[in-house]
């Protein structure tokens, strides 16, 4: 979900208006057409269906239009209209009139759904209505808040690109209801935890895009009253007061989904408490919690209390204790992924830091692509970082990507992220345009001071680490050119004219400034992208001895096709050896995997591999070739292993 930021007193860089970017060609330009010709439709089709989701079916008995009973998830309404937000951007990018009008049409249905008092949640309506004991606000698990907090998101993207108050004014109905509920709750006390709380964000770009302050009060209450929920959970992270969380526990999403409200909060108030928070729990995430490949959210069932050991609390999608981070069963819900990029997004708004974006290209390239498979069409709601030929015992979900999973959350908030993704190409401050996904892109640029311009990223990146601007039609003064230097570059060179700057590991997650004037002008950054092999902490204990191969930003892999042996497990990586960059497809799409000497273990014929223990019995290492490929890309050549950490051979130094 996007921020409109230009008015935020507290931004230090906002983003351009919608639009502004348009991928050219390359890897982002080819996730997107994916994402707007296949996935976009393929959900739609999901949603219309009575069989499958049952979700719109849901809003046509509520609006009279159908007779029947819910079916489906409380979530659904909520999803739907995650849907709707990428399909808002996808049509009004691509000039998709008739997907326009069907929006039309899906927004005439859910005003007509919309109770006159403005609540609007299918599954409650038609409880009421049947009078089966459902009722509005019973159970907090049926994420009423989170699906009005979606829908303000959808309704303000809605009117940006659109221009029409159709959709926003379904939701100016719907945030009236939610500020009576809230006063009301302020009056008696009586209070409930919104799980899950998009409408954090939602009501601070409600307020964004309004102007209207009653929505920014109406934000503020809602997260100071979390602090007086009674009984609160670490599942909700309300067992504390907010301004004394510290570390980042309790289920993933709701817990990314609600820094992100208080970061668009800080955006507008600046609270100083706030922010401290913010601190602290983001460096937990990334210093102890957070997976290579961006994923978070390790466990299916745990808990991270506060250093109270006897207070556990069951925890669903938990982050778990520091730097417990297991591979075959790592949950790491798609969804959490998605929230951590917007979390990560408004706190580079407000601290423009390296950092912040080296977290949101991490997570986009590597765990949120690899959501989705290559033809758009499949989805996964975990994302393990290991798969074995069989297991003893049954996860909670598939194995490999399903067209349709029963918790449909993630696909639309995936779907949203991927129409959205040229938005993080860039953002500006007075006198400067920031860097922040690099890819090949077409950018229109207004400056605060009123310096206008237009920019041409030409780069192959993530595959080549040569990035060339060019910067023409250049109305008004000379600007900086804000470069971010990612955390993993090692050296690499900056160009401007007549000038090369060296770049060494000093720079690396930083920004360096070109100042950048004439007609025409441009700048090259150039990014050294050797492989290289990554070790975790000595803490994250399945990774013990092992390591992982990364280049440039992205995380490699292995899967049973790229090795010639029975089984992964026999793999083990020589330090001593260099993996070079080659280019291959896998479902028609270009890639760049890695090639390169590993070694196979070969056992002594006694050797038992069902065996819980037994007597080490190596008889030899051998050389064998093997190819990795992007992490993103696994799972589209059929059920079989997968690794991305793998034990390292060392040998003794002469």
């Amino acid at each position: 979900m996007l921020t409109d930021t230009h008015n935020s007193p507290y931004a230090k860089v906002s983003p351009l208006p919608c639009g502004s970017t348009r991928w050219t060609k390359g890897f982002w330009a080819d996730a997107e057409e994916s994402n707007t010709k296949n996935t976009v439709p393929h959900l739609q089709k999901m949603f219309e269906s009575k069989d499958i989701s049952h979700v719109l079916e849901n809003f046509r008995i509520c609006a009279g239009d159908a007779e029947g009973s819910f079916d489906g998830t409380v979530f659904g309404d909520g999803d739907f209209y995650k849907w709707m937000e990428s399909a808002v951007y996808s049509a009004s990018l691509s000039g998709d009139q008739a997907l326009l009008d069907k929006l039309d049409e899906y927004i005439d249905l859910i005003g007509r759904a919309q109770l006159d008092d403005g609540y609007i949640s299918t599954k409650q309506i038609i409880g009421e209505r049947e009078n089966n004991g459902i009722s509005r606000l019973g159970d907090i698990n049926d994420f009423e808040v989170y699906n009005f907090g979606h829908m303000f998101t959808a309704a303000c993207l809605h009117k940006r690109l659109t221009g029409k108050d159709n959709f926003l004014d379904i939701a100016k109905k719907a945030a009236g209801y939610l500020d009576h509920l809230y006063q009301e709750s302020a009056r008696t006390g009586n209070v409930q935890t919104a799980v899950c709380p998009s409408h954090y964000m939602g009501l601070m770009e409600m307020y964004r895009t309004t102007g209207e302050k009653k929505y920014l009060d109406l934000a503020q209450l809602a997260i100071r009253l979390r602090d007086s929920v009674k009984d609160g959970l670490d599942d909700n992270q309300d067992r504390i007061p907010v301004k004394e969380h510290r570390k980042i526990i309790g289920h993933a999403v709701r817990a990314n989904y609600l820094y992100a409200g208080i970061a668009d909060l800080c955006l507008e108030t600046g609270d100083g408490e706030y922010i401290n928070v913010l601190h602290s729990v983001w460096d937990n995430l990334i210093h102890q919690k957070l997976y290579i490949t961006g994923g978070c959210g390790a466990l299916y069932n745990g808990a991270s209390p506060y250093g109270q050991f006897f207070i556990h609390q069951l925890v669903h999608q938990a982050y778990g204790y520091d730097y417990q981070l297991p591979n075959i069963t790592a949950y790491n819900e798609t969804c959490a992924s998605v929230g951590s990029v917007l979390w990560a997004y408004r706190m580079f708004q407000l601290e423009p830091k390296a950092e912040y974006f080296d977290l949101i290209e991490r997570t986009m390239l590597n765990v949120n692509l690899a959501a989705v498979s290559l033809d758009g069409k499949k989805y996964f709601y975990e994302n393990m970082l290991r798969r074995a030929k069989e297991l003893p015992y049954e996860l909670i979900w598939p194995l490999t990507r399903s067209e349709y999973i029963l918790s449909y959350c993630c696909p639309p908030n995936l779907a949203r992220t991927i129409a959205e993704s040229s938005e993080y190409a860039y953002t500006v401050s007075d006198d400067a345009l920031w860097t922040g996904m690099y890819g090949a892109n077409r950018a229109s640029v207004q400056l605060p001071c009123g310096t206008a311009f237009t920019v041409e990223q030409e780069t192959a990146y993530p595959y080549d680490g040569t990035i060339r601007f060019t910067f023409s039609d250049i109305r008004g003064g000379d600007f900086q050119l804000k470069l971010r230097i990612p955390g993993w570059a090692e050296k690499g060179h900056i160009i401007c004219g007549d000038t090369k700057l060296e770049l060494t590991r000093e720079q690396a997650g930083s920004y360096q400034s070109v100042s950048v004037s004439g007609d025409h002008a441009s700048v090259e950054l150039y990014l050294d992208m050797p492989s290289r092999y990554t070790v975790s902490h000595a803490l994250v204990e399945e990774n013990t001895c092992q390591a992982a191969v990364e280049r440039g930003p992205l995380v490699y892999c292995i899967e049973n096709p790229d090795s010639e042996l029975d089984t992964l497990d026999d793999l083990m990586l020589d330090p001593t050896e260099t993996f070079h960059p080659v280019p291959m497809q896998i479902e028609g799409r270009d890639m760049m995997a890695l090639e390169g000497s590993a070694l196979a273990v070969c056992h002594e014929e006694d050797y038992d591999p069902g065996a819980l223990y037994q007597t080490l019995s190596v008889r030899r290492l051998t050389p064998t070739k093997i190819r990795m490929i992007p992490y993103f890309a696994w799972d589209n050549r059929g059920y079989g292993e997968m690794k991305i950490w793998m034990p390292v051979a060392l040998r003794q130094l002469p």
